[in-house]
């Protein structure tokens, strides 16, 4: 199981580029001090001592990893702030994701895991389970995030049906021991972190392709198939799932999770707008079928949205019916460049308003440019620059292209080019793929701080042009990528989380980029999801009230706050 595990690991990296792959690994190690390639298989319960109960006072380098980071730790807070008084909570100074928090690594209490859990998860997963240190610290720590917990999971499991993953969850809920659901670990706001222990469960093993109804086009999977998976599969029938990802790991079973979109929203909508239905486990082990596979149905709650977007907080999905498209007949590649950022925006915005039913319209800014010219070896005009994806007939696209480029030429663009052959589009597209890990060409050995902020498109210009201001003036390196036709704007920040100072300078950076969309009616996450990081936000953005609600739902579905606790809902939250 650990060889095919580290084999799929492996196999999901290979399309990305040598650079990019030598540098991710290279700086990703450098973080971690583990170089999981080398490391040995994952042991079984067979391979561990006989201590009766596993404990954190064993298994001290998390917390000496976090201390050396110079971040700052958190007070301990109760399991059940649902039943918490307000009062009681502002005296324990609760601030884990709260609304004044602005510390990296989170803090939780952490309990012994009974011997009777580990023996009931050994007769369940049998080998596909482990105790080893590298192992549990590898999926405490997210692959793509700067974020830490002074704890990892005690034990990682590996279920390979729907049924062992119901047996897993009801243990966990019987001995009140917390539980992570864990897939291709790509999130950046700390999702998968486990500042309580307990049981990290890997979805990966669970990808199998169930169903596919062509005439239907729509598709049921497991939870652990990656994005770039599915899609090699359905190429063959002509059909493709619209759920791209900047990142290859990334699973469907976390992109629900997250709700996340890509680079295709603008054309064929987010996560909640391409899931049909799922299969979930609830916190007491039940299985929930969240609807039927009907396109619409007007039956009842929408459990189905209700799940997607809970970020593992209400159940693990185990089943996804997910919503394909046909691949299109033609498409054209556009890149163009621009004398200022606003300029850029506000192309994005008349092409929108122009009807043009374009699948994408990335902007990258200059800082961003930059990096790639750094990282790969080009020659790119280091200027404001916009992308364009336009798809349909031949006749259609060509169309799409020349109306774009007459839009472009009213805002002082320049260098518009275009590409139609396979290789060529795939180039040109090459430079927005690989714009994350080009930025660490910049600032080798810094960590990037990623956030996404999303308004409506009328205001996207302003808020790029505002923040722009920020970063710019800013001793950090930060670039700007943007998903410009739905208003989705993202900033990397390079920092040494060493540094008190860089830290507090990505996070001055980091809010005034939120605040900034909250002003504007926007959201402090446009895709990426609350996890640790986005939740001191939340209040502003949504109201007491309506974190109040989330509460209730919580604590009704999961009473023993098992499922991944510590995430999306802020600890002061009381009813």
């Amino acid at each position: 199981m650990g060889f095919s595990f580290w084999l799929a690991r492996l196999r999901s990296c290979s399309n990305k580029s040598a650079f990019s792959n030598a540098f991710r690994d290279s700086f990703y190690h450098y973080k971690s001090q583990l170089n999981t390639c080398q490391k040995n298989l994952p042991s079984t319960i067979a391979e561990k001592t006989n201590s009766h109960a596993f404990s954190w006072s064993s298994c001290l380098l998390p917390l000496a990893f976090a201390v050396s980071a110079g971040s700052l730790t958190f007070q301990s807070h109760n399991n059940h702030p649902s039943l918490c008084e307000p009062s009681n909570l502002d005296s324990r100074k609760v601030t884990i994701g709260g609304k004044a928090s602005t510390e990296f690594v989170v803090k939780g209490t952490h309990k012994e895991v009974p011997q009777e859990l580990i023996d009931e998860l050994k007769a369940i997963c049998q080998d596909n389970m482990t105790l080893d240190y590298d192992e549990r610290f590898y999926h405490g720590k997210p692959q793509n995030s700067f974020h830490k917990a002074v704890n990892i999971p005690d034990v990682v499991v590996f279920p390979r049906s729907e049924e062992e993953v119901s047996q897993i969850v009801k243990s966990c809920n019987k001995h009140k021991v917390p539980i992570v659901p864990y897939g291709g670990a790509t999130s950046i706001e700390g999702h998968t972190l486990s500042p309580n222990g307990g049981v990290c469960i890997d979805m990966t093993l669970m990808k199998r392709v169930k169903a596919l109804h062509i005439r239907d086009m729509d598709v049921v999977v497991e939870p652990g198939i990656g994005w770039m998976e599915l899609n090699e599969y359905l190429e063959p029938y002509g059909l493709f799932s619209p759920l791209i990802q900047v990142r290859p790991g990334a699973t469907i079973g976390g992109m629900c999770a997250t709700r996340c979109s890509g680079s295709l929203a603008v054309r064929y909508g987010t996560m909640r707008d391409n899931v049909i239905s799922l299969k979930v486990v609830l916190a007491n082990g039940d299985i929930v079928k969240t609807a039927s596979r009907a396109r619409k149905s007007a039956a009842g709650y929408d459990l189905t949205r209700l799940m997607i977007g809970s970020e593992g907080t209400l159940g693990v999905v185990t089943e996804v019916t997910l919503r394909l498209q046909k691949i299109p007949e033609h498409s054209v590649v556009a890149m163009c460049n621009f004398p200022t950022i606003k300029a850029a925006a506000d192309v994005a915005i008349d092409t929108m308003l122009s009807g043009i039913q374009v699948s994408r319209v990335e902007l990258l800014d200059e800082v961003q440019v930059r990096a790639i010219n750094i990282a790969n070896g080009k020659n790119l005009p280091e200027v404001p620059t916009l992308m364009f994806e336009f798809i349909g007939t031949k006749a259609y696209s060509h169309e799409q292209t020349q109306i774009v480029q007459r839009i472009v030429s009213e805002h002082n663009g320049s260098d518009f080019v275009f590409a139609e052959d396979p290789e060529a589009k795939k180039e040109l597209w090459k430079i927005r793929k690989e714009a994350l890990w080009a930025c660490f060409a910049m600032e080798p050995n810094f960590e990037a701080m990623i956030s996404d902020v999303c308004v409506p498109l009328s205001n996207l210009a302003e808020l790029i042009s505002r923040s722009k201001q920020e970063l710019d003036a800013s001793s950090l390196v930060c670039t700007v990528i943007a998903h410009a036709g739905d208003g989705n704007f993202h900033t990397v920040i390079l920092f040494d989380p060493n540094e008190e100072e860089h830290r507090r300078e990505a996070e001055r950076l980091n809010q005034f980029m939120v605040y900034t969309a909250l002003s504007m009616e926007g959201t402090c996450t446009g895709e990426h999801g609350v996890g640790t990081g986005k939740m001191k936000y939340l209040e502003k953005e949504l109201g007491i009230e309506a974190l109040q609600t989330m509460k209730r739902i919580k604590t009704a579905l999961d009473p023993n706050n098992i499922m991944n606790p510590g995430k999306l809902i802020p600890p002061h939250v009381c009813f």
